[in-house]
């Protein structure tokens, strides 16, 4: 007869056990491997920001759900920074090892500035260094007032610290800044402010797919539940969301009825609008008090606290029955207590872990690559920095440079419209808008192509044509009664009116006031299109690979001599085009305002009617129909034999009708009394003056409108294609004339490739040693499940 153990021996389930006897031992170092593995991945992706992220558990509460409380009780210690006041400004990640040879805790923060010797002798813990607790609370709270004086009061940049200890769970858990929940009013608007930075700090954390929700709430009705809210906003479903009611001691006694407590613990999935992970909330209660020696301390020492979790536990189920008034069942027990909270975790994590590993080697493969092509340029551009090449380099990008400029004018597609085009508003807000002395602007919806975003030559066209619909729609200023008075003035030998020295007076004052502002506005909103040019051009640049980087010396030079050449052309055409402009309300030439005459002839041919009363009011035009006074202009050349230029020949022609005579001689000389003689203004003299000056005002909008954009176009926009690359080329000389060092910075851009290199390499290796660790494993994991399989294949014959 067989024995037992002989029996046991040949059976599969033995065969089974043996198996996982022998390989019991190593079966927590290959955990460990696995949970330090991801730990490292995780600093990596922190420390040089590359595009993975390991699984974690990120707790989010508010500042007064018990969430740092429970952070400790997950540590199985104490830590100094929770309980004392301290609001943290960063997320704090804690990696946590369990270790139970380990009797005090052992933490190593992980420094934002790894030492290089520690780099180079062992790249995973390049960074970290031990540091007692007290050391690691100064050095967070060193952290928050900084932050205090920064203009954005918190960072997503996560201070990293690895903890062992014996009463640690493998665990990584991310401690992010409390929620604020402040109070309406303007008194309040500081609080407010911060807490829409912790609220927008904290949703950034959780848009992370592959972190573990820690979502803490300190409520008895589930339906009044804020963070989950704010949980909700980012995992809506809350399928990688695990729900915890914190503070259970404190609520149990608020319930009257045992169907209150069960809808608390076992609450339907419509009221937490969604499906968590876990199926239903944890329920945790940690008991108050610190550890300490002093008099105010409850614990004496961390093995008190962790004792006391477990009784707060036991108390808490307790308490739970005595109100159901029967005894939980096995499902409900799993979710009450720390402790509970604490495998599921562990168990969730290690899941995430081992589903990940498939993705997270080729990510790694990917990265190394990028890093290896990274740390090649690096080494080129090294390779590049003597006197010769550096010449060479500099005259290629001036060459390129000029290229892109060109194409920006003449036009292309190349560059993104949504990051570097603007709109017609975009550009009057930027650039300055064509405003009128009203101070009434040009409705931007009449201007084509006002809503698309343009730049280079397409939106200097559409500039141009804002300019000509704004400045062609003027009509002349209305001209006041006693404008016209003031500008009769005397003469030097007689004291007669001449209103056509009148109307020129008013004229010219009137151009001038009108369109100067116009110039000004025009050479400003030029000026900034070109000066746009500049980043769209470098954008072009980068993007074909054709950019200098590293040499900011050398590109600043480049940028302020181009935005000099701007400035200095864009000036330099104002000023011709003032000169045009004072010319012509300087001195009135009347083959520029030839339709005067048609003006003239009408009022003159309109004389021979009874003079009416003296208009009333100031302003001509609301007195004088611009219509009636200029009812001929233009039609000069069709009005072939006009009513005035007959009743004058007739004067010519000596008619001998008496009475004739007399009456033109009477209207003559009543003409010469109101336009000579005196300065009654009677509405004739009115008419005449307000005729002249209208049309000397519209020949010299005509002249400015032509002058003006020729101008711009001939000594603005062609020098930046005729004359810049000459000037360009000249500057770039004359720097490498001058010391090379300073014009391309060769010791400081030596000193930050060296600091490049070296951070690179280290990158890489932490890269490489990643990706080794990280194949082991998985080739462990898939050599396994092919040895269990057989077993698993006779178990279930």
């Amino acid at each position: 007869m067989e024995t037992e153990g002989s029996e046991c021996a040949g059976s599969p389930v033995a065969v089974e056990n043996q198996m996982e006897m022998g390989e019991s031992e190593s079966a927590s170092e290959k955990q460990w491997r696995l949970y330090e593995a991801y730990n490292e991945l995780h600093g990596l992706a922190q420390e040089f920001d590359t595009p993975f992220e390991a699984p974690a558990v990120l707790v989010v509460g508010h500042q007064t759900d018990g969430k740092s409380a429970l952070v400790e009780a997950l540590m199985g210690f104490q830590f100094n920074h929770v309980g004392g006041g301290t609001k943290t400004r960063r997320p704090i990640t804690l990696h946590m090892k369990y270790d139970p040879l380990c009797e005090l805790p052992r933490c190593r923060l992980l420094s934002d500035s790894p030492s290089p010797s520690a780099a180079a002798s062992d790249p995973t813990l390049a960074s970290a260094q031990e540091k007692s607790l007290q050391q690691i609370q100064a050095y967070i709270e060193a952290e928050n007032m900084r932050l205090e004086s920064d203009p954005c009061q918190f960072s997503t940049k996560e201070i990293i610290i690895k903890v062992e200890y014996k009463y640690c769970p493998n665990l990584t858990i991310i401690d992010t800044p409390g929620l604020i929940a402040p109070a309406p009013g303007l008194k309040n608007r500081a609080l407010q402010s911060h807490g829409r930075a912790v609220e927008s700090l904290v949703r950034a954390k959780m848009q992370h797919k592959e972190f573990i929700i820690l979502c803490l709430e300190d409520c008895s009705d589930w339906s009044n539940a804020t963070t989950r809210r704010v949980v909700m906003q980012i995992d809506p479903e809350l399928s990688r969301t695990v729900i915890v009611s914190t503070k259970l001691d404190t609520k149990i006694p608020q319930f009257a009825r045992a169907s209150d407590v069960e809808v608390f613990l076992s609450p339907p999935a419509c009221t937490l609008d969604g499906f968590i992970l876990g199926d239903s909330p944890f329920f945790t209660s940690v008991p108050s008090g610190r550890v300490g020696s002093g008099h105010d301390s409850v614990y004496r020492t961390n093995d008190e606290f962790k004792q006391a979790i477990s009784l707060r536990e036991v108390d808490d189920v307790a308490s739970l029955e005595e109100k159901l008034s029967r005894s939980l069942s096995k499902q409900e027990r799993s979710r009450i207590g720390v402790g509970k909270l604490r495998l599921f975790l562990e168990e969730l994590l290690q899941k995430r872990y081992m589903d990940s590993i498939p993705s997270i080697i080729p990510l790694l493969e990917k990265e190394y690559r990028s890093t290896t092509r990274k740390l090649n340029e690096i080494n080129r551009e090294l390779s590049t920095l003597d006197e010769v090449k550096l010449k060479e380099k500099g005259r290629a990008f001036h060459d390129l440079f000029l290229t892109k400029l060109s194409l920006l004018l003449k036009g292309t597609v190349v560059a993104p419209p949504d990051k570097f085009g603007e709109t017609l508003q975009d550009e009057r807000n930027n650039g300055g808008a064509f405003v009128a002395s009203d101070g009434i602007q040009f409705p931007h919806k009449l201007i084509p192509n006002a809503g698309m975003r343009l730049y280079g030559g397409a939106q200097y066209h559409r500039a141009m044509a804002e300019f000509r619909f704004v400045v062609g729609g003027i009509k002349c200023p209305p001209i006041m009664r006693e404008e016209i008075v003031n500008a009769c003035g005397v003469e030097d030998i007689h004291d007669g009116t001449n209103y056509s020295r009148t109307a020129c007076v008013i004229a010219v004052a009137k151009a001038r006031d009108t369109f100067e502002p116009f110039l000004h506005q025009l050479g400003g909103r030029l000026l900034h299109i070109l000066k746009r040019l500049l980043p769209i051009s470098v954008y072009l640049l980068q993007k074909d690979g054709e950019y200098l980087s590293g040499h900011e010396v050398f590109l600043r030079r480049v940028a302020s001599a181009f935005n000099r050449f701007a400035e200095t052309t864009e000036r330099a055409c104002h000023e011709k085009c003032m000169e045009d402009l004072i010319s012509t309300t300087r001195y009135v030439t009347w083959s520029l305002h030839n339709k005067n005459r048609a003006g003239l002839r009408q009022f003159l041919d309109s004389f021979g009617g009874t003079e009416q009363p003296t208009m009333g009011g100031n302003s001509l035009s609301a007195g004088v129909s611009h219509d009636s006074l200029l009812g001929s202009v233009g039609n000069e050349k069709q009005d072939t034999k006009p009513k005035g230029d007959v009743k004058l020949s007739h004067l010519a022609a000596g008619t001998d009708s008496i009475s004739s005579v007399q009456t033109t001689e009477t209207r003559l000389a009543d003409l010469l009394d109101s336009t000579l003689w005196n300065r009654r203004l009677a509405p004739s003299s009115e008419r005449l003056v307000y005729a002249l000056v209208q049309q000397i005002f519209h020949g010299i909008k005509e002249y400015f409108l032509a002058s003006a954009e020729l101008k711009f176009n001939c000594f603005l926009l062609m020098p930046v294609v005729d004359k810049l690359p000459a000037l360009l080329r000249e500057d770039l000389e004359s720097a490498f004339e001058d010391d090379l060092d300073s014009i391309f910075d060769i010791t400081n851009l030596q000193h930050s490739l060296h600091l490049r290199k070296r951070d690179t390499e280290i990158e890489l290796k932490r890269i490489k040693r990643l990706k080794e660790k990280f194949r082991q494993i998985n080739e462990q994991l898939c050599s396994h499940q092919l040895k269990s399989m057989p077993y698993m294949m006779i178990s279930t014959k």
